[in-house]
């Protein structure tokens, strides 16, 4: 079976010009002790130990873990135990949300009993194999489902096959559980986002057990990406692959589009970077492993100084790659907008930033946010693949991304335009797809159909999140909720923490300035942040029923 986008090799869309480079290897040390090597997980046994063994992965638990099997249960007894949303207005909103967890129960698999996974997991739903760039955004609506299911375990299958210097690799075998790629491969690994479904998660239910356990592994392949992908000054470096958009026209002509690093530094993997490198510093204070952090700061310190001095046009309010001879690139591409979860920009340089996202001769399309702008050559009208298609998770990463900034306006205004969108193309098919075409609502070129898969963010994810407007965070046991809507809408069985459940119902309303008149019944106290176009009000949620 076919790697994921492997028929895009032969593709004369994205046709090699040159030789890979050769990656660069560090200098390795032997070991007497016999261990599971890359190679041996690739079913090649011919190469030598070249480990340098990371101390994190020593405390990694899951390595050795027992595999646990959960069974799910059937898609219409788990409907009761759902969050179940209501939308007076948009009946068809509703029926995706439903359609989309009726999909994902479907590809719910227990792992083969040679695989080496741990854990029963919400498939891809691409070739059969898992893959970091999905699982993660996969993670991030499954979560709402976590009364039911332990979707989130879905990234224990990755921890189990962390090597002893701390690489994980980005595909593993479905069947067999062996790596995709060696190690040492530009495309073997990538993006580094899994400490961002972990907090998500540490947020909304407060498991602190899991991030215990989680902590060591991730700082683990963080320390790995720091020794293995960065080039003398410091900065990092990818592939097409290695950054989950395959074929964006950012490389020079010389270079291989997917599978080469171009003697590039990469904008999304520093600005990635520098992102998960502050949640692991969340975490480790969560943890208190205070000293084991230290590092982790000096490195966000020098990423910061970096990516703003060498990757920010100022002229221009965007972010660019930069070559090797230390000049930036022209592409403007949507990897550009992980800033967003950084503190590098002013307000005023945030306002200049975000307004591209706007502006309808690059994003703001039929379809926003295309993933490469409309202004660029190389932009497809039907997609295909990165060269204009628009994505389900680089969408959530831009949404989430500016209402983090307090931009909710925009966030609400390309949520609601994307979520519409995607609607049409569900009324024509009755189904979700990979990606979307950007001018037309129409599926992108060679898109899967039944991708949930990570399309599942847009009718679960977005809808609660960004149209609806609710953030929870049982850390500081919390409601966040942002109305835009004026219609009647709400959700039932919404939850919070370990044992939280509430029922919330906002009202309509004549106007978006209009205050919103709201119930909520919870089992548990809270605080609510209630934000309208008029004002901001902060409520006392106390167990029962509660009127505001």
């Amino acid at each position: 079976m076919k790697s994921r986008r492997d028929f895009l090799k032969q593709s004369a869309l994205f046709a090699a010009t040159a030789a890979l480079p050769v990656p660069i290897v560090l200098a390795a040390q032997q070991s007497d002790e016999i261990v599971q090597t890359s190679a041996t997980r690739s079913g090649n046994t011919n190469y030598k130990n070249t480990y340098i063994r990371n101390v994190f992965v020593a405390e990694n638990e899951f390595r050795n873990a027992t595999p646990t099997i959960t069974a799910p249960i059937g898609f219409s007894q788990a409907r009761e135990i759902l969050p179940s949303p209501f939308w007076g207005a948009n009946n068809q909103a509703i029926e995706m949300y439903w359609k989309a967890w009726e999909m994902a129960f479907k590809n719910i698999k227990s792992p083969s009993e040679q695989s080496g996974f741990i854990s029963s997991y919400l498939d891809t739903a691409y070739n059969g194999n898992i893959f970091m760039w999905d699982s993660n955004f996969i993670t991030m609506f499954a979560r709402y489902g976590s009364k039911v299911f332990p979707f989130q375990k879905t990234l224990d299958n990755f921890y189990a096959k962390q090597h002893p210097d701390g690489f994980i690799c980005r595909e593993i075998w479905g069947d067999t559980g062996e790596d995709c790629f060696h190690r040492y491969d530009p495309v073997s690994t990538g993006p580094n986002l899994l400490p961002w479904s972990e907090m998500v998660y540490f947020e909304h239910f407060a498991d602190w057990d899991r991030l215990h356990k989680i902590y060591p592994v991730l700082v683990g392949y963080y320390q790995w990406l720091k020794l293995n992908r960065t080039w003398k000054d410091g900065s990092y470096w990818s592939s097409g692959w290695g950054t989950g958009m395959d074929n964006q026209p950012r490389l020079k002509r010389e270079y291989n589009p997917l599978f080469s690093h171009g003697h590039m530094s990469w904008i999304d993997t520093n600005l990635q970077q520098l992102f998960i490198g502050k949640i692991l510093i969340d975490m480790g204070f969560y943890v208190e492993r205070w000293q084991e952090i230290e590092d982790i700061e000096d490195e966000n310190k020098f990423l910061a100084t970096y990516i703003k001095q060498k990757m920010w046009n100022k002229d221009q309010s965007f972010f660019y790659d930069v070559y090797a001879n230390g000049s930036q690139a022209d592409f403007m591409g949507i990897g550009a907008f992980w800033a967003l979860w950084t503190d590098l920009l002013s307000k005023d340089e945030l306002n200049t930033f975000t307004s591209h996202l706007s502006d309808e001769n690059s994003f703001y399309r039929h379809h926003p946010v295309p993933s490469t702008p409309a202004n660029h050559e190389k932009y497809q009208a039907e997609g295909r693949y990165w060269q204009g298609g628009v994505w389900a998770p680089t969408n959530y990463m831009i949404l989430t991304g500016l209402m983090n900034k307090g931009y909710n306006s925009l966030a609400f205004d390309l949520g609601i335009k994307h979520h519409q969108r995607v609607a049409e193309v569900y009324a024509k098919t009755n189904t979700f797809w990979e990606y979307y075409a950007p001018e037309t609502s129409d599926p992108g070129l060679l898109a899967r159909p039944d991708f949930v898969g990570w399309t599942g963010l847009v009718p679960i994810a977005i809808l609660l999140e960004v149209i609806f407007g609710l953030k929870a965070n049982a850390l500081k046991k919390t409601i966040n909720w942002d109305i835009n809507l004026t219609d009647e809408f709400g959700v039932s069985r919404y939850p919070i923490g370990n044992d939280g459940i509430l029922d919330l119902k906002c009202n309509s309303r004549n106007h978006k300035k209009q205050k919103p008149e709201l119930e909520i019944t919870s089992n548990i106290p809270l605080k609510l942040l209630v934000k309208w176009d008029g004002g901001q009000e902060t409520y006392s949620i106390l167990p029962g029923t509660n009127t505001f």
